[in-house]
């Protein structure tokens, strides 16, 4: 038997004043975004903000639906946007932030399994990693070096063949 360990770093920052101005400026975005999610079931909006390496600007939100199986995760609305948009072309940053309209909004809340699946996707199909910048509209922010690190043991093309 071998016992091994997963572990990853990642940094924390008390408030979005402490970021580098791009950061800043993305997760301001992200934070400004969440007003265009559709959340009437939850009313938890979600907005993720992407900065891809050809320069461009991609967002997404979350869209509920009363059906809740049809409703689609901010992060998962902007990889496909993303794909649509620009083809192939890979996302650098992608911020992601959150607005709790029955509660607090100041802890940051991470990519749910099924976005942390597609995120991982969508690096191996740029071959590049997604760095990720997490908060809520106020509050500390954590920033992920890389996407994939949030799913151990993960599934993809390569399990396939």
């Amino acid at each position: 038997m071998q016992k091994k360990e997963y572990r990853f770093d990642y940094e924390v920052y008390d408030q979005i004043d402490e970021l580098e101005p791009q950061d800043r400026e993305l997760l301001n975005e992200a934070r400004a975004v969440t007003a265009k999610a559709y959340a009437p079931y939850s009313r938890f909006l979600v907005g993720a903000v992407a900065k891809l390496k050809n320069g461009a600007t991609v967002s997404g939100t979350n869209q509920e639906n009363a059906s809740y199986p049809v409703g689609i995760c901010a992060e998962r609305a902007l990889l496909s946007s993303a794909s649509m948009l620009h083809t192939n072309v890979p996302i650098n940053s992608m911020a992601i932030a959150y607005h709790n309209l029955d509660g607090s909004s100041g802890t940051p809340v991470s990519p749910c399994g099924m976005c942390r699946q597609a995120l991982r996707e969508y690096e191996d199909r740029t071959d590049q990693k997604i760095r990720l910048i997490l908060s809520g509209m106020e509050g500390k922010v954590f920033v992920i070096p890389v996407s994939s690190q949030l799913l151990p043991l993960s599934f993809g093309g390569e399990n396939l063949k």
